[in-house]
């Protein structure tokens, strides 16, 4: 496990998150993450450590109001979010990290029918991982 650092474009959102040499990613076909091409690496909280301060971020709640999506309010990035599935944890953009691990398994997630699928990854953020 190390610490790899990550943030927005314009680098107004700086953050680390600790991740194992090889990860498993997320690629989900709801409407927000196909339309932005978020690839997910969802940790614990203790796993992430935020750097910049939270004045920099916009955020946006839609459907439920449970995910918490911030976006840079300078450059528009999402480098990172409070999922619905693991509001325990934090879900971080994989295109976001500045060096990013290897990528052992993606898993194609079907969030288009999310009610059925949640339980999938409610277990991302408990700490065995």
């Amino acid at each position: 496990m190390q610490w790899k650092q990550g943030g927005c474009h314009c680098q107004r959102i700086r953050f680390e998150v600790l991740l194992s040499d090889s990860i498993e990613v997320v690629h989900c076909n709801c409407s927000i993450c196909r339309m932005s091409g978020f690839l997910h690496v969802i940790v614990p909280a203790s796993h992430f450590r935020l750097f910049s301060s939270n004045e920099q971020h916009t955020e946006y709640r839609f459907n439920t109001h449970t995910a918490r999506h911030l976006f840079c309010s300078t450059c528009g990035i999402k480098p990172y979010y409070i999922p619905r599935s693991n509001p325990d944890g934090f879900d971080i953009n994989f295109h976001c990290l500045d060096a990013p691990p290897n990528i052992n398994s993606t898993i194609e997630f079907d969030g288009k029918n999310w009610e059925q699928h949640a339980h999938t990854l409610a277990h991302k953020s408990k700490e065995h991982q």
